[in-house]
């Protein structure tokens, strides 16, 4: 856009007159005349030299650069190339200014002040228009709020989804094309806060491949899929075997669990509910007929030192007395032993050292003079530990001779033999313990020492 310059008529300086007319431009003096140039040049100074601002110029740049003098002789009618003499600065009077909190650097005229202050005429040249070329930038759009030119859309790049515009609107460099509602469209498009969305190309192969999927096969297809989703013969087989494992695992755990803890759990209630029951028969006054069935109780024994209290029955049977958590008595076939209100003779008891109350379990505890007592309708036995045999053969049955084969006792007497499994949680050996009677006391006399501590 070309600013508005005046017309030579109507100029306010006085047309060509104010240039200095015709002659202004004819005249030797002037810069068109001969030799002006010539002189023009050789008036130049060097700018390497010229003075700084408040010194006096020197040399020939006095002469010539000083185009407020040359436009003032100019404009008064004499001759720029004679030499003029160059008025003196004027002191200036020193300003009394407050001082702001914050000083500004003086402006140009206070600091270089110029005694001449007219306008300086310039020669008026016609502007030469440049030959006419078809732009090829497109035409501004129009704001249809503003009416203000807008920067236009940024063209669109060949296989992008987007574009160079729409990145750029969406990242908040380039504003939107169109009016409030292109923007607020842009905007919802583009997301509010300005983050672009994801391409729609990047979504059209999944949207491909779930409609791919979802495609109905074929049959042969179908076969195959089925054939690679049924698991192989060896998958099948180590499926079964570590079933079969598990399953045999948890049942040993249970049978483990059911042997060391609840058979004695069950055995101590049996054997306790069946020496209540002989207890309550004795204080009832029910006699005993002297003989006993197999699994029927008649007394209890006691071993103070070890903490045992079980009932003794008749037989060794595994099932009705052993398994039941009560001491059995070889009273059967040729292991039959005497009874312990018999004048002379060997009374021979079986018990479980593990599982089912395990009333014989830590016999091996005790020392000579450890005290066993066998309690009965009329009478309490007294018997002390004399000696044990820590392993034999389960079919040695001379343990059990009136006079027991191993044992410290050389004649016949009214003895005692306990005997149980070893080692531990095995039936392969048998311990023997014996025993001798120390003392036979009847009830109505009341407990023995044993019992009574």
């Amino acid at each position: 856009m070309t600013a508005l310059r005046p017309e030579r008529d109507s100029s306010p300086y006085g047309g060509e007159a104010a240039y200095g007319g015709a002659d202004a431009f004819e005249g030797a003096g002037a810069l068109g005349g001969a030799g002006a140039f010539e002189a023009a040049v050789e008036r130049l100074a060097d700018p390497l030299t010229d003075p700084l601002p408040g010194q006096q110029p020197t040399g020939r740049q006095e002469e010539w650069y000083d185009p407020e003098g040359y436009a003032r002789d100019w404009y008064a009618g004499q001759d720029p190339a004679q030499p003029q003499p160059q008025p003196q600065p004027q002191p200036q009077p020193a300003r009394q200014v407050q001082q702001p909190l914050q000083q500004s650097a003086p402006s140009y005229e206070e600091t270089y002040a110029r005694p001449f202050e007219e306008p300086v005429a310039v020669p008026y040249e016609e502007p030469v228009a440049a030959p006419y070329e078809e732009s090829v930038v497109a035409p501004l759009p129009l704001d249809d709020e503003t009416v203000a030119l807008r920067i236009p859309e940024a063209p669109r790049i060949a296989g992008s989804a987007t574009g160079v515009a729409g990145s750029a609107a969406g990242s908040g460099s380039l504003p939107a094309p169109g009016g409030r509602a292109a923007r607020r469209k842009a905007a919802r498009r583009h997301g509010r806060h300005g983050g672009a969305q994801e391409p729609q190309e990047s979504q059209e192969p999944q949207e491909s491949a779930e409609k791919a999927a979802e495609a109905p096969l074929s049959r042969m297809e179908a076969r195959r899929a089925a054939r690679a989703r049924k698991p192989s013969a060896g998958v099948i087989v180590s499926r079964v075997v570590g079933e079969v494992f598990i399953t045999t695992g948890v049942v040993m755990l249970l049978f483990v669990t059911y042997q060391l803890w609840w058979s004695n759990v069950r055995a101590h209630q049996q054997a306790g509910s069946a020496a209540h029951h002989l207890q309550q028969d004795w204080a009832s006054g029910k006699r005993n007929p002297g003989t006993f069935a197999p699994g029927q109780g008649f007394a209890i024994l006691h071993i103070p030192k070890l903490d045992v209290v079980a009932p003794i029955a008749e037989g060794t049977s595994k099932t009705k007395v052993l398994d039941r958590g009560m001491v059995g008595h070889y009273g059967e076939g040729a292991t039959k032993t005497a009874m312990p209100d018999a004048k002379s003779g060997n009374f021979g008891l079986a018990g479980h050292r593990n599982t089912h109350g395990e009333p014989f379990r830590y016999i091996n505890r005790l020392k000579p003079g450890d005290e066993i007592v066998v309690e009965t309708q009329d009478d309490y036995y007294v018997y002390e530990m004399t000696s044990i045999l820590p392993v034999t053969s389960p079919s040695n049955t001379s343990v059990l001779d009136p006079i027991p084969k191993g044992s410290t006792f050389t004649k016949p007497g009214r003895y005692i033999t306990l005997t149980t499994c070893t080692p531990e949680f095995t039936s392969k050996y048998r311990m023997i313990v014996w025993g001798k009677m120390v003392q036979d006391r009847p009830r109505s006399k009341g407990k023995p020492d044993a019992l009574v501590d």
